[in-house]
């Protein structure tokens, strides 16, 4: 216990109350991970009893009184064991200064400071630290906390992906489809594709042609979440799709800037409901683009 200074006053006991129920709470929600120092439990035994008017003179207290509260934290995935874990240091008033204007008629918030982890940069945590909300009680900044360092967590691990994927030697690979026209199908190819680092094209209808540049683990695990978790509940009859042409080697240069639907820019479109493309116009296109070859080995 620290010594006891003058210029500090205990508590009122209805807020005394509060503020060990705070920390009894704590104890009782993280009982492994929540401590208080061995040296300050007489003090908090001292102040039950008190609170409790089975101390019959008013104790003697520090200003506060520290925790350590060890944070596990999920990284996003499935695994069951926490991949990070962060400390905590909070400090839990008990009196007030006597210099300020009287006792306070509500609790005093606790002080919660974060220890810097290894997998975070000083300035990360510091970041952290200013975002803390000053007038949420404690169970509160300790939810902001874990939410706020778990989408930190995440968003590491997507770059450190990215990063993984674009390290990968390029290759562009095409895709054939006897048929494709469903729209959501057609937006979920385009939109999934920024996040494993892909490039290309979509064509649909009849025959609908797909083309992706990036690393070849990356166009293998989009291709993979396409077939079995954006069209998973679309029959397996209308989700047919065949790698027609694997283009690799040093040679080969991102030709496209992002992803994009050609479907309505290349060509006039044909048949009934118009959704037979124009093959003369979209072999044209390729050769403008250097491509040429590649038409002949996925549509003829």
């Amino acid at each position: 216990m620290q010594k006891y200074d003058r210029s500090w006053e205990i508590l009122l006991k209805d807020l005394m109350e509060l503020q060990l129920g705070q920390i009894n709470l704590l104890l009782a929600m993280y009982p492994d991970s929540a401590t208080v120092e061995d040296t300050s439990r007489p003090m908090l035994d001292e102040l039950e009893e008190w609170c409790n008017n089975t101390l019959t003179h008013t104790p003697s207290v520090s200003p506060s009184v520290s925790m350590l509260l060890n944070l596990a934290l999920s990284d996003g995935s499935q695994e069951p064991a926490p991949a990070h874990s962060l400390h905590l240091d909070l400090s839990v008033p008990l009196a007030y200064r006597v210099e300020d204007s009287g006792p306070p008629s509500e609790p005093p918030n606790t002080k919660v400071r974060i220890q810097q982890p290894a997998w975070m940069s000083k300035a990360e945590a510091s970041r952290l630290a200013a975002e803390i909300p000053e007038d949420e009680d404690l169970f509160a900044i300790i939810e902001h906390i874990k939410d706020a360092v778990t989408k930190h967590i995440e968003s590491s691990q997507t770059l450190q992906e990215a990063a993984s994927l674009a390290s990968e030697p390029l290759i562009r690979v095409w895709f054939y489809f006897p048929s494709i026209s469903t729209r959501a199908k057609r937006d979920d190819l385009i939109n999934h594709a920024p996040g494993y680092g892909l490039t290309g094209f979509l064509l649909a209808g009849k025959p609908g042609l797909l083309c992706l540049e990036g690393g070849s683990n990356a166009i293998d695990d989009y291709m993979k979440f396409i077939k079995t978790e954006s069209w998973g509940d679309i029959p397996a009859a209308q989700k047919k799709v065949s790698e027609r042409y694997r283009q690799t080697g040093t040679g080969v240069k991102r030709t496209f800037p992002d992803m994009q639907e050609i479907t309505d820019h290349v060509g006039e479109r044909r048949g009934e409901r118009a959704n037979r493309g124009d093959m003369k116009a979209l072999e044209s296109w390729l050769g403008a683009r250097g491509l040429g070859e590649a038409f002949a080995k996925v549509i003829m």
